[in-house]
């Protein structure tokens, strides 16, 4: 009897979501994460399932590309509108350390590992990079802000009693769910969690200028006479500032349509529920790729500035809580379709150098860069472990390298989707395992040491 793919699919689709229904509960504190049973399941269905369809993603570029950007996306709103820390230069400090120190720091690193170590040229080791870099807003939810704290009581309460045990976020919950005020909102998000949420939010799209500078190497040359004036004035600049710009402007507008008299009396929002979100993100996305800016820089400045606009409105937590459905919804799928990857061969091009390199990355590399950009810092050695250790590496690593293989001419195409798929799934494994019981081991020594200095739990660096 030979099934038929479509059922099969189908019936596939539909374990897999109930799955993801019901693993926060089922997994509560075990190590062991939902990405990492979504990928083993990807593998055991489609090893078993000899008639699916090759979710190759060389030959399904298209679809490679579209919908690991979307998923981002969502993932980028959801991220934005859990932050509760007020925006301040000094505020963020953390976040700015990691973006201009620790990120640079990782690029340069793998451009010099990929290059003289692997050997795939100038082009292949930039593109490496740039896929590399950024820290991933999607797979990074067991050590994110769990959710946007609002002056609602009730939703507070629940957010506490029932946080996202996959997520780790139970104790923190509970740190968290009385109300603040004035100034003080922005100590609603320890200096971890929320380092690693807006690292995640804003270096997705800092990603982007790299890779437009492999896509440029890989068509016109090395020689910087070719690309690098238009690149530093066009990929860096121009586009950056119409990213921000873009996120600034919609958020705005879109905050001033949200928290109007006229939305309030109307009851907009509470009839409109959680679309309104999924609407801002593709309206903040598509406004700025129009422009020709960055459109997951305006996303989550989008997200960030609609949270600002009106930080105790009790919908933050209804479009939280939708995002975040959707995103998931989103990540069951992507992570299957790796799993499924792996089971089809996307792997047989590593070489043992590709391995030593992925366990570097994940285990010197990125921690090394982010002990570095975070001495000195206002974290405590602690904090500063977790967050540099943390960066996790997922779906923005699969859109950059699929959207600079399909605009760029590189060789050796599919060694390149073997080095970042084997990155993500070691940091899926990795992360995964390590995630709750390292911020479960945070928590406690910050409530410890809270209790002994007097402080609020959040403020205490540990």
């Amino acid at each position: 009897m030979v099934l038929d793919p479509v059922g099969a699919t189908y019936f596939a689709i539909g374990v897999a979501m109930l799955v993801a229904a019901l693993l926060p509960w089922l997994l509560g504190r075990l190590p062991i994460s939902m990405p990492m049973v979504f990928v083993a399941v990807g593998i055991g269905v489609f090893a078993l399932l000899p008639d699916l369809p090759d979710p190759d993603p060389t030959e399904h570029s298209f679809i490679a590309v579209h919908l690991t950007e979307l998923c981002v996306l969502i993932s980028l709103m959801g991220a934005g509108l859990a932050i509760n820390r007020v925006f301040r230069w000094r505020t963020w400090s953390t976040t700015w350390r990691l973006l201009a120190i620790t990120m640079p720091l990782t690029i340069a690193a793998v451009i010099f590992l990929g290059w003289w170590g692997l050997g795939l040229g100038a082009a292949g080791a930039v593109l490496l990079a740039a896929a590399l870099a950024p820290t991933d807003p999607v797979l990074a939810g067991e050590v994110q802000v769990s959710e946007p704290v609002t002056e609602d009581a009730d939703a507070a309460d629940e957010g506490a009693e029932g946080g996202d045990p996959d997520r780790g976020d139970v104790e923190h919950n509970d740190d968290h769910a009385e109300t603040k005020t004035g100034d003080e909102d922005e100590d609603d998000d320890d200096e971890a969690r929320f380092a690693v949420t807006s690292e995640a939010g804003l270096n997705d799209g800092l990603a982007f200028p790299f890779t437009y500078a492999a896509i440029a190497i890989s068509l016109v040359g090395l020689a910087p006479s070719g690309w690098l004036g238009e690149w530093l004035l066009v990929d860096v600049g121009w586009r950056i500032a119409l990213g921000v710009a873009t996120g600034l402007a919609t958020g705005w507008l879109l905050s001033r349509l949200f928290f109007s008299t006229f939305s309030q009396r109307i009851g907009f929002t509470s009839k409109a529920d959680g679309f309104i979100a999924l609407a801002a993100t593709l309206i903040a996305y598509g406004v700025a790729e129009l422009v020709e800016g960055y459109g997951f820089i305006a996303v989550f400045v989008c997200a960030c500035t609609i949270r600002a606009a009106e930080r105790r409105d009790g919908v933050h937590l209804v479009l939280h809580t939708f995002v975040e459905q959707i995103e998931r919804l989103l990540t069951v799928v992507v992570l299957i379709l790796v799993g499924g990857a792996v089971a089809r061969g996307i792997l047989d091009s590593l070489t043992l150098p590709d391995i030593v390199f992925v366990i570097v990355l994940i285990l010197v590399i990125r921690p090394l860069a982010g002990w570095i950009g975070l001495t000195p810092g206002k974290t405590g050695p602690r904090e500063r472990f977790v967050i540099a250790f943390f960066g996790v590496r997922g779906v923005g690593s699969l859109f950059y390298i699929a959207y600079g293989l399909q605009h760029g001419d590189f060789a050796g195409e599919d060694r390149l989707w073997a080095i970042v798929t084997a990155v993500v799934v070691g940091s899926i494994l990795i992360h995964g395992i390590a995630a709750t019981p390292t911020m479960a081991l945070l928590d406690r020594a910050r409530r410890r040491r809270a209790a002994r200095i007097g402080e609020d739990v959040a403020d205490t660096p540990v």
